[in-house]
C-alpha cells in the first residue's frame, strides 16, 4: 500500500501499475527494501521520476525494520521519511482499515464544491474528519475517491447524477469552481520538456545502465556546461548519485 501510495504522486495510474508489480517482485517486503542498496531500489524506480521518492521509500523501509513493523497511529507515521498527511491517512485506511479520512485531488474536489470555498488544508481534513463513518473509512474513502473520479470530475461534472447535489453549495450558482486553488486539488504540472527534471531525469536514466563519466555529464543531460554542473551537484547533495574519481555512479 505505501509503495502505491508514493508512486502514485504525480504519476498516473496506467504508468504506475507495471513498475508497482516489478517493484514487489524484486522487493516485496520494508526488509527486503531496507536490505537492498538504494542504487537498486533507484534503478527499479526507473521511469517513475521524482527518484527521491525512491530514496525516501527506501528510508522508510530501514525505519520500520528497525521498529520490527509499520507504526498504525499518524503521528508514527508521519514521521517516517518523505510520508505526508495523506499518505500516513491512506496506510492507515486501507491498510490497516483504522478510522482515517483521507483526502486526495478527488475527495479534496468534492469536499470543495460541496463547501462551495477554497479549502485550507486545516479545513479540508476538519471536513473529511467530520464526515467519515467510524468503523467503515474503508469503505468511504473508496467511494468518495470514486464520486471525485467518475461522477465530480474537474471539467463538465456529472451533477445531474450526483448523489450529493442537494448537499452542493457550488451546484448551479454560476460562480468559479471553489476546487480550482484548494488545498490537495492537483493543479496543472510545470512543463517537462526543457525543465531541468527532465535533465536530471536523462542522467538518472544513464546511471541506471552504467556509470557516466563526469565529462559526458553535460552531454548526457543534453544542457551546457555550468547547468549540469549544477544539476549533478543537487544530484550528489540528495544522496541519488555519488562520484568516484572520474565517473558518476549509482549510489551503493
Amino acid at each position: 500500500m505505501l509503495v502505491s501510495e508514493v508512486m502514485l504522486q504525480q504519476t498516473q495510474v496506467a504508468r504506475v501499475i507495471p513498475k508497482w508489480e516489478a517493484f514487489l517482485h524484486e522487493f516485496p517486503d520494508a526488509e527486503a527494501c531496507a536490505s537492498a542498496p538504494l542504487g537498486d531500489v533507484l534503478r527499479a524506480w526507473q521511469g517513475l521520476g521524482y527518484p527521491r521518492r525512491a530514496r525516501n521509500l527506501q528510508a522508510t523501509a530501514v525505519r520500520v525494520t528497525e521498529l520490527g513493523g509499520f507504526p498504525r497511529d499518524l503521528d508514527g507515521l508521519l514521521a517516517l521519511p518523505g510520508v505526508g498527511p495523506y499518505t500516513a491517512r491512506a496506510v492507515m485506511a486501507f491498510a490497516f482499515e483504522l478510522d482515517a479520512a483521507v483526502a486526495d485531488t478527488n475527495i479534496a474536489r468534492v469536499y470543495a464544491r460541496l463547501a462551495g470555498e477554497r479549502l485550507t488544508p486545516k479545513r479540508l481534513q476538519a471536513m473529511a474528519d467530520d464526515a467519515c463513518p467510524t468503523g467503515d473509512a474503508w469503505t468511504w474513502n473508496q467511494c468518495l475517491m470514486d464520486l471525485g473520479a467518475v461522477l465530480c470530475r474537474p471539467s463538465d461534472p456529472g451533477c445531474d447524477v450526483c448523489p450529493v447535489v442537494a448537499k452542493c453549495a457550488w451546484h448551479d450558482t454560476g460562480l468559479e469552481d471553489p476546487a480550482v486553488g484548494s488545498s490537495g486539488v492537483s493543479g496543472k504540472q510545470a512543463r517537462f520538456d526543457g525543465s531541468d527534471r527532465q535533465a536530471r531525469g536523462r542522467l538518472m536514466k544513464a546511471l541506471s545502465l552504467a556509470p557516466v563519466a563526469i565529462s559526458d555529464v553535460a552531454s548526457v543531460m543534453q544542457r551546457g556546461e555550468a547547468t549540469a554542473g549544477r544539476l549533478l551537484g543537487d544530484l550528489v547533495g540528495e544522496g541519488l548519485c555519488q562520484r568516484v574519481g572520474t565517473m558518476v555512479r549509482l549510489p551503493d
